[in-house]
């Protein structure tokens, strides 16, 4: 049987029935300095748009990438602008307490390999297979 996850010992039910403070003394310095120095416009929108959609309503859409998941937001799917389209996130227990841009990459791995057409001059004498 496996082992449900816990945030710091708590689980969901009892990370979404304590207060905004107790929970900010539960997250690591970075983002408890971030919540303590309040949120921006952009933030408080998103965040807002979140309480107010239900499960099976279209998913919000948002470019802020620096917004820390909050327990409120478990369960629901946000999509994640990362420069080049949105990124489709499903929140769960265990991605709160970081930045919604830590689950859309902004940059795409470069895959090493052999050249393709036109990566050289040299290139266009290797049989395509």
């Amino acid at each position: 049987m496996p082992k449900d996850f816990l945030y710091r010992g708590r689980s969901v039910e009892e990370l979404k029935a304590i207060s905004m403070d107790e929970f900010i003394r539960m997250l690591p310095s970075r983002m408890r300095r971030s919540l303590r120095r309040g949120i921006t416009e952009d933030q408080r929108i998103v965040i807002e748009k979140i309480r107010a959609s239900q499960p099976e309503d279209k998913p919000v859409k948002t470019h802020a990438r620096n917004l820390i998941i909050l327990p409120e937001m478990i369960g629901k799917t946000v999509h994640v602008f990362n420069g080049l389209e949105f990124i489709e996130v499903k929140i769960d227990i265990k991605k709160v307490g970081h930045y919604l841009g830590e689950y859309a990459i902004t940059n795409k791995p470069v895959r090493h390999g052999r050249p393709g057409i036109g990566a050289s001059r040299s290139s266009m004498y290797i049989p395509l297979k």
